[in-house]
């Protein structure tokens, strides 16, 4: 398994750093073009157009070093601050917010050395993968073509059998050190792209008030909508049952002289009503914070709630404490919606939830065997949920191919309480 790992991130490094290159061989247009529009852009209509396409196309490029810096395993957050209200493409206030922005000037600076650092990183990726598969494939070549003497220089002497079987163990080799040197070359081409694209300590902090600007905003409507929730529970349920049991018990006091047999049947109305009320009130305390993850934590809250559910679901769970009230509410929620969506829209057969937590975050994982196709965008709970964990700096990925399986990780930076408290 090791070796395969290995194979496979080496050859991983060959692709990407080939491709790479091949991309930072349009970092030069690129650059003058965007340059080209900066002059143009106080042109009406040719020069505003012309910069705003330029513009996109050097932040798609920006973004995609950032994607392969991710798959190289060193993720680069995007810099850029967030546009001002109405500012539609082209306009003064768009080319303001592009200009002002320090990551546009960040992005221009990279442009050229990366494609210097780049190509000759990618050009030694590739020189060394084809050297080692040139002596590889040089013996079956002189096997098959006879006595044909292939010379000095790039390849290796072949001029009888002896020096072409001599040719196969050199070119595995080399082959092998390519594949020990790829990814080391292509940390070094993403580290030095995160020195232009990553943000500045500057736009972190703008960023992280950016995020904590719209995480609170996000909490307050939920909040907002929660209240309403329970007072309309508590409205149109344990409310008019009391109001009713109220009425009811006013009937029985006129009828409990002149008709007794009549009364008591009002004051056993009653006395259901009231017990129905009672039922509304403690479903309306469970959706506000269920007793059983209270007292069993969030392991035995959600092991209960599969236990409910109409789908077979496994719940496998490791965690050596207790999470803070408030997380640990917000995930059983969002596990609850997530096991929801599987029995609304999944048709599946299975489903199963996974509980852990590394390294200061909670890992929780919702998974079932359905015809998968979950979109956060279609309406199907996802996006609420989503803005649920946003709360408490958390993030949701989904992979829901088309045929399943469908697969929504949760991930929130937390703290575990002692066993023992």
């Amino acid at each position: 398994m090791r070796i395969q790992a290995w194979l496979r991130t080496g050859v991983r490094a060959m692709v990407d750093g080939l491709f790479a290159s091949v991309l930072a061989l349009l970092n030069v247009p690129v650059l003058v073009l965007w340059l080209i529009g900066l002059v143009l852009s106080p042109v009406p209509v040719l020069g505003t157009d012309l910069f705003a396409v330029t513009t996109t196309v050097v932040r798609w490029r920006a973004n995609l070093e950032r994607w392969l810096g991710a798959r190289a395993g060193i993720p680069i957050r995007r810099p850029y601050l967030p546009p001002p209200d109405r500012a539609e493409q082209g306009t003064r206030t768009w080319f303001r917010w592009i200009i002002t922005d320090p990551a546009t000037w960040r992005d221009m600076a990279w442009l050229l050395p990366g494609a210097v650092v780049g190509v000759g990183l990618g050009l030694i990726i590739v020189a060394i993968t084809a050297y080692g598969l040139i002596g590889v494939g040089l013996l079956p070549l002189w096997l098959h073509l006879g006595d044909v003497w292939f010379g000095y220089g790039v390849y290796w002497p072949t001029s009888n059998n002896g020096e072409g079987w001599l040719a196969l163990p050199q070119g595995l080799a080399i082959l092998v050190a390519g594949l020990f040197v790829a990814p080391l070359l292509r940390t070094t081409d993403v580290l030095f792209a995160r020195l232009f694209l990553a943000p500045t300590k500057a736009a972190e902090l703008r960023l992280r008030v950016a995020h904590l600007t719209t995480t609170r905003a996000d909490a307050i409507d939920a909040q907002a909508a929660e209240l309403r929730r329970i007072e309309r529970d508590l409205h149109d349920g344990a409310q008019a049952r009391m109001v009713a049991v109220g009425m009811t018990i006013g009937l029985a006091e006129r009828l409990v002289r002149r008709d007794p047999s009549a009364a008591l049947k009002l004051l056993a109305e009653a006395r259901a009503t009231s017990t129905a009320a009672l039922v509304d009130l403690r479903h309306l305390v469970r959706g506000i914070h269920p007793p059983v993850l209270a007292e069993r934590g969030l392991e035995g809250a959600v092991q209960a709630l599969a236990l409910s559910l109409p789908v077979p679901t496994e719940v496998i769970s490791h965690l050596p404490g207790r999470l803070d009230t408030p997380v640990e509410s917000a995930v059983y929620f969002a596990v609850a919606e997530a096991l929801a969506n599987v029995v609304r829209h999944s048709h599946a057969r299975s489903a199963w939830v996974t509980i852990g937590h590394v390294a200061g975050v909670l890992r929780v994982a919702v998974g079932d065997d359905g015809v998968g196709c979950a979109d956060p965008d279609r309406g199907t709970g996802l996006h609420g949920l989503e803005r649920r964990l946003n709360a408490f700096d958390g993030t949701m990925a989904v992979s829901s191919p088309p045929g399943g399986p469908t697969i929504v990780t949760m991930e929130v930076p937390c703290a575990l309480s002692s066993p023992k408290t």
